[in-house]
């Protein structure tokens, strides 16, 4: 019998679960970018310090749906809509894996940064852990070299990102776009 769930991708469209978290991290991830811009523009400009002050937590929040989804596509490995063939699939899948490996890597070297300064880390009001008082130059200063640089190559795979989409969608008529805003077709009960 074939999976009648619309929870799980399938070739012809990204299932419930997956668009769920592509759509939560696509906000999450355009907060993030704004308080990174207000931040940059004027730190003390009051939408600057209230989007700032969320930065961590909302980080925190993304590396954990980063995380949840890496798990469900591996979940879902076989399923999945397959990219084109040639030089624009293999350009988009290096284009998914530099997204995928930026995502972990900008929160991972702030949580690394957050460890090394003494100081511990807590999101939305919660310890995740607590401060040493001791810092530890050895991984702020990787860290603090890396995140921002790591945040802004980020920022410029996702407008790449979202220009693709728009492309396959506008441009040369393809679904690639309506496979993550609609997913997959609603199975026919009954059938086979």
């Amino acid at each position: 019998m074939k999976d009648q769930s619309t929870l799980f991708d399938h070739p012809e469209g990204y299932g419930t679960i997956s668009r769920a978290l592509h759509w939560l991290m696509a906000a999450l991830f355009a907060w993030q970018f704004l308080s990174a811009i207000l931040h940059a523009v004027d730190r003390e400009m009051p939408a600057a310090r209230f989007f700032w002050s969320w930065h961590m937590s909302v980080g925190f929040l993304l590396l954990i749906a980063v995380v949840l989804r890496g798990a469900w596509a591996l979940v879902n490995l076989g399923n999945r809509p397959v990219h084109a063939a040639g030089l624009l699939g293999i350009a988009a899948r290096l284009g998914h894996l530099a997204l995928y490996l930026l995502m972990l890597a900008v929160p991972a070297v702030a949580v690394l940064r957050a460890y090394g300064s003494g100081r511990g880390l807590s999101v939305f009001g919660i310890e995740v852990f607590a401060g040493g008082g001791e810092r530890i130059p050895e991984l702020m200063a990787p860290a603090n070299a890396m995140h921002g640089l790591l945040g802004w190559a980020l920022l410029a795979l996702t407008l790449g990102h979202i220009g693709m989409a728009l492309a396959h969608a506008y441009l040369w008529r393809q679904d690639t776009l309506t496979r993550m805003v609609r997913g997959r077709p609603t199975p026919i009960i009954g059938t086979e």
